[in-house]
């Protein structure tokens, strides 16, 4: 069993195309809520987010994991996997 992942992002991001790509790779399905094209979702990104407005915002789980350099930082410490498979 995997935690839900969640991303917050915008079409044009590359930062989202590389998060989005990362999971991929790990073969994780990811929930993308595009701010631009739902309304309401750049305000409920920012609430949940503790105030960050950038995208993307990563959550696995309830976990805010922050954005695409975050990610990539767990990653490399070895650090994503298992929060990724934590029930």
């Amino acid at each position: 069993m995997s935690q839900p992942v969640t991303l917050y992002t915008t079409s044009w991001c590359p930062y989202c195309a590389a998060a989005k790509s990362l999971l991929r790779e790990k073969g994780v399905a990811f929930t993308e809520i595009d701010v631009e094209k739902t309304p309401g979702s750049r305000a409920a990104m920012v609430q949940r987010a503790g105030g960050r407005t950038s995208v993307p915002q990563i959550f696995i789980g309830e976990t805010h994991i922050g954005g695409c350099d975050d990610l990539h930082a767990l990653d490399r410490a070895g650090k994503l996997d298992p929060l990724l498979l934590a029930a």
